[in-house]
């Protein structure tokens, strides 16, 4: 629809069936909003945007190339070739290719270096602090570290928010319901940093936990307290009878 109204199309009819994807189902909705006055300097300014877009676009997608170029050229100085390394990182949930390549650009592949995945967080200022003077708890802000690496695991565990039956989702909307979404995403940064520590040292891919992994690990105790909690909020009146365990010859025919 762009590029047609530079080209000096006006017509919304015409415009509005330019609509590709999900866009189809609003059409009479798209010949509404393409009525208005569009001169010649808007046409501008929106080519002027285009351009700019392509051209970025096609400097990404050299750099891609460039990228994939030295990953795959790197076989001799690693004991995990890059290759193979941002391959192990891309199984984590939430983290991509380009992710994973610029967490390798900025830990490396050689986790000789960090004795254990916590020297690797606090390096990288992704630990929390654990401040206790007088047996007062004060500020759990992590340290001051790796910004670039921070940003990129603090976008790798919104991603992973978003993920459906994914560990890294289930330990997110956990913290997030007690200590909110931004510190939630912190603390999922540092735990994909330490699946990324494991992974480059064992030399192996991700193998999720599941979201259903902090349920299958409380107590039987603790579960029970919280489903009679979250009756008793609903406004229901609950009794309990313990029943005996099912037969397993039973259940499985």
């Amino acid at each position: 629809m762009l590029h047609a109204l530079v080209a000096g199309e006006r017509d919304p009819e015409v415009l509005a069936e330019l609509a590709k994807g999900r866009l189809c189902k609003k059409i009479p909705e798209l010949r509404q909003a393409l009525r208005g006055r569009f001169r010649d300097h808007h046409a501008l300014v929106i080519r002027l945007c285009l351009e700019h877009t392509a051209h970025l676009e096609a400097a990404t997608a050299e750099l891609d190339e460039r990228i994939d170029t030295l990953f795959a050229s790197n076989t001799s100085e690693a004991r995990i070739p890059f290759e193979r390394a941002r391959d192990h990182l891309d199984t984590i949930t939430g983290v991509g290719k380009r992710a994973a390549e610029t967490i390798i650009a900025e830990i490396g592949v050689d986790m000789s270096r960090f004795p254990t995945a916590g020297h690797l967080a606090s390096w990288a200022g992704m630990a929390p602090g654990n401040n206790i003077t007088g047996g007062k708890r004060g500020s759990g802000k992590t340290t001051k570290g790796d910004v670039w690496l921070r940003d990129i695991l603090t976008q790798c565990a919104w991603a992973a928010a978003r993920t459906r039956d994914t560990y890294l989702s289930a330990q997110f909307w956990r913290l997030a319901r007690r200590i909110g979404k931004k510190k939630a995403a912190i603390a999922v940064g540092h735990s994909i940093l330490v699946i990324c520590w494991h992974l480059l040292t064992n030399d192996c891919d991700h193998d999720d936990l599941g979201g259903d992994y902090f349920t299958r690990r409380a107590h039987p105790d603790n579960q029970r307290d919280r489903a009679i909690q979250q009756l008793l909020n609903l406004g229901y009146h609950v009794t309990l009878k313990k029943t005996a365990p099912p037969d397993p010859q039973t259940t499985h025919g």
